[in-house]
C-alpha cells in the first residue's frame, strides 16, 4: 500500500511541476522581444576582440539570414534556440516522470509526454502571434521537438537500463 501512495504523491508533485513549468513558458512567451532581448547584456560583456574567436557562420532560418556580420545577433539566436530545446526537454521530463508514477506502460507514458509537450509547443508558438513584436514560427516547434525527443529518449534509455538491472538481479 505504501508504494501506491508514494507513486500517487510523485504523480501529483510532477504534475504540478509540469503545469507550473507550462505557466512559466506561457509568461515568458507573453513578453515582447525587447523584454527578452539579450543584446544589451551580450554587448556589455563581449568585446570586438572576443567576438573574433567565435566561429564565423551564416545560414538561413525560417527565411531570415543569420550571419556573423552581426555577431551579437548570431550569438543571441543560438542562445534563444538552445533555450527552446532546454525548456521543452524539461517539460517533457516533468511529464514523463509524472506519467511513470502511474500504472502505465513505458511507451504509453513517454508517448503521452511527447504528445502533451509537442501540442503545448505548437500552441505556445500560436500564442506568440498575439504578442507585440513577437512571431510564431512553425520551425520553432521543430526546435522544441528536438528537446522533447531528447528528454523522452533519455528517460526511455534510463528506464530500459533500470529494467535490465532488475531482471539481471532476479536471474
Amino acid at each position: 500500500m505504501t508504494k501506491k501512495v508514494g507513486s500517487k504523491a510523485v504523480f501529483y508533485v510532477f504534475l504540478a511541476a509540469a503545469l507550473l513549468w507550462m505557466a512559466f513558458i506561457y509568461m515568458k512567451s507573453a513578453e515582447t522581444y525587447q523584454q527578452q532581448s539579450l543584446r544589451p547584456f551580450l554587448e556589455s560583456k563581449l568585446s570586438e576582440q572576443q567576438l573574433q574567436h567565435f566561429p564565423h557562420l551564416s545560414f538561413y532560418y525560417d527565411g531570415q539570414w543569420i550571419s556573423w556580420q552581426d555577431p551579437i545577433n548570431a550569438i543571441e539566436f543560438i542562445i534563444r534556440k538552445a533555450g527552446h530545446v532546454s525548456e521543452y526537454a524539461l517539460l517533457a521530463l516533468l511529464w514523463s516522470i509524472a506519467w511513470l508514477a502511474k500504472p502505465m506502460r513505458l511507451n504509453m507514458a513517454l508517448g503521452t509526454s511527447f504528445l502533451i509537450s509537442i501540442v503545448y509547443a505548437a500552441t505556445d508558438e500560436w500564442h506568440q502571434t498575439f504578442v507585440k513584436d513577437r512571431t510564431g514560427h512553425p520551425i520553432d516547434v521543430a526546435v522544441d521537438a528536438v528537446g522533447i525527443l531528447l528528454a523522452v529518449v533519455i528517460v526511455w534509455l534510463v528506464m530500459r537500463h533500470k529494467t535490465r538491472l532488475i531482471t539481471k538481479r532476479k536471474g
